[in-house]
C-alpha cells in the first residue's frame, strides 16, 4: 500500500521544496499540496526530480480568503476569476508533472450556483484533457465548511454526470465522508469508478489515522481489496511537528506489505 503526504498540512514549517524532501526522507511514495503558487514551479520540480516523488495534485486558488471565500467556481458572476484560477493551476501542474487539479467550488447554493459550477468544470475538463490531467471535486463536511457548494458524494456523482467529462472524478476524503455521511467503505465501493484520489484522517478530530471513530486498518483493507493501487493521501492535522506524528506509517506498511 502506498501513501502520499499532503503538504498543505504536513511539514508546513518549511518551504515546499524542503517539505517534499522531508516526505521522501520519511518514506512517503508521493506528495500532494494545496496552493503552491507562491513557490516557483521550477523549484518544486527540482525537489521532485531530486527525490523521485510525484506531485499527485494541487488545488485552484480559493479567491478572497480574508473575505471568507473558499473557491469561486460555483459563484455566479465569477466565471472570469474561476477560469483564470483553472488556467493558472493547469499551467503549474504541467510544469511540475502533477496529475490532478482540485477545482474548488466555494460557498454557494441554488440553481445558479450549480449551473456556474457545471460550466466551469466543463471548461476545466476540456482544458485539462489534452494534458492527461484529471479534474477533481471534493465534498466538504458541514462542520468544517458550512455552506460549501458540494457536501455529499451523491451530489458529486450528480455533478459528474451533468458535466459528462471522462476526466472529472471525486476526491474521496474518508475524513469528510465520515463526518457527513458515514458508511465510508460502502460509499467508496459504490463510487469507485468515479473516484480519482483517496485521502484520509481520523474522525472527528482530523488527526493521525491511529485513533477515532474510523478503524483505518479496516478501511485500508477494504481499499486494498477493491484493487486500488494509487497512493492514499495523508491529509491530517497535528499540533506536533510532522516527524513526531508518523508512528502510524510503519505498522500500516508492514500490515499491508
Amino acid at each position: 500500500m502506498k501513501f502520499s503526504a499532503n503538504l498543505g498540512f504536513l511539514w508546513t514549517d518549511r518551504p515546499l521544496p524542503d517539505a517534499i524532501r522531508a516526505a521522501h526522507a520519511a518514506g512517503f511514495d508521493a506528495v500532494e499540496c494545496h496552493w503552491p503558487y507562491d513557490v516557483p514551479a521550477a523549484e518544486v520540480k527540482a525537489a521532485l526530480d531530486q527525490t523521485g516523488l510525484r506531485m499527485l495534485g494541487l488545488n485552484t486558488r480559493r479567491g478572497d480568503v480574508a473575505g471568507g471565500e473558499n473557491g469561486v467556481a460555483a459563484l455566479p458572476g465569477r466565471e472570469e476569476d474561476a477560469r483564470a484560477f483553472i488556467d493558472e493551476a493547469l499551467a503549474y501542474a504541467v510544469q511540475i508533472g502533477a496529475g490532478c487539479i482540485h477545482v474548488m467550488g466555494g460557498f454557494a447554493r441554488g440553481d445558479a450556483a450549480l449551473a456556474a459550477y457545471v460550466s466551469n468544470l466543463r471548461y476545466a475538463c476540456d482544458a485539462a484533457a489534452p494534458q492527461g490531467i484529471t479534474i477533481l471535486i471534493e465534498p466538504l463536511n458541514r462542520h468544517d465548511a458550512p455552506g460549501y457548494v458540494l457536501r455529499t458524494t451523491d451530489q458529486a456523482a450528480e455533478i459528474i454526470e451533468a458535466v459528462g467529462a471522462a476526466n472529472l472524478k471525486i476526491m474521496f476524503d474518508c475524513y469528510h465522508v465520515g463526518r457527513t455521511e458515514g458508511d465510508v467503505t460502502t460509499r467508496l465501493r459504490a463510487l469507485l469508478p468515479m473516484v480519482g484520489h483517496i485521502q484520509f484522517a481520523s474522525v472527528p478530530d482530523r488527526g493521525t489515522p491511529d485513533h477515532g471513530e474510523l478503524d483505518y486498518a479496516y478501511v485500508f483493507a477494504a481499499i486494498r481489496d477493491l484493487g486500488w493501487e494509487a497512493p492514499l493521501g495523508a491529509e491530517y492535522k497535528s499540533a506536533k511537528p510532522t516527524d513526531e506524528t508518523l508512528a502510524w506509517l510503519a505498522p500500516i506498511r508492514e500490515r499491508f506489505a
